[in-house]
């Protein structure tokens, strides 16, 4: 079974922000008229052959919730054998994000937090960060971020993996950090970090297989690499059938095909009681 590891089922208010004019633009995607149905995103993933999806939570700075946690978990409730939720919260009030993330996990069941340093202009070293980092540890959920350029009309210097990532992963050796997106044009840096610390993991959504660097492949087909990288497609922006055309160029062996392709979002992310 595929797991896919970064999804969005999108409101008509996320798809609508005006920070994605350029998504729209290089995708001539529209938006659609009312709200998608949850369905969707299923058929989307039949489609690929994908069984189990993270849907993403959004919360921006003025707006607030753009996908907000009691819909990931409305739609996690309506297809638990689909989906899983990961949470976002306010960087604007530290202890009511850090409350937020703590009624996420015991109350809704999200198993995870998903914050994007480029959407508060704040890279993930500033220490509004701080309080939701030890929450994540004590809570025993990964904390997931997007490393990398931003395709969005904001600044990427927050998606840097060096001096960003790397730090946080030194203050916080507990905390299991995923970089989404596979840091582009930093991909090198994003390895490095991944081969320093035990738990940092990378996952390649928004990016389609074929534009895969050449130095990821290498990596995940490296001894360690092959437990680091997991598989996502950043739907809706990229279809997932679309995200694994070409997964046979790649050259890997079955294993290491299997946990990319599902075994370390498993692993990672604590899926079918395997322990995070």
């Amino acid at each position: 079974m595929i797991v896919d590891a970064w999804m969005q089922h999108p409101t008509r208010r996320f798809l609508e922000h005006d920070m994605f004019e350029s998504l729209r633009r290089w995708t001539g995607g529209e938006v659609p008229e009312g709200e998608v149905p949850i369905g969707a995103t299923v058929q989307a993933m039949d489609g690929a052959g994908v069984g189990f999806g993270l849907l993403t939570a959004w919360h921006a700075p003025r707006e607030g919730a753009l996908i907000s946690n009691d819909e990931v978990a409305g739609w996690v409730r309506a297809h638990p054998d689909r989906f899983a939720g990961m949470a976002a919260v306010g960087l604007d009030r530290p202890m009511d994000a850090v409350r937020e993330l703590r009624r996420c996990v015991n109350e809704l069941g999200l198993i995870g937090l998903r914050m994007l340093p480029w959407l508060w202009e704040a890279p993930p070293t500033d220490r509004r960060y701080y309080p939701l980092y030890a929450a994540c540890v004590e809570l025993g959920v990964p904390f997931c971020t997007q490393v990398g350029h931003t395709g969005p009309l904001r600044p990427s210097e927050t998606g840097r993996p060096i001096p960003y990532v790397d730090q946080i992963a030194l203050d916080f050796p507990e905390l299991v950090i995923v970089g989404g997106h596979i840091g582009y044009p930093w991909t090198e840096e994003m390895i490095a970090v991944a081969r320093k610390h035990e738990n940092v993991f990378i996952d390649t959504s928004a990016y389609t297989t074929r534009r895969l660097p050449a130095e990821l492949v290498s990596y995940m087909k490296t001894r360690s690499g092959r437990r680091k990288v997991l598989f996502g497609s950043n739907y809706p922006m990229i279809l997932p059938a679309r995200a694994l055309e070409g997964l046979d160029e790649l050259g890997l062996d079955e294993e290491t095909r299997g946990l990319y392709l599902a075994g370390n979002s498993r692993r990672v992310f604590g899926l079918r009681g395997e322990p995070a």
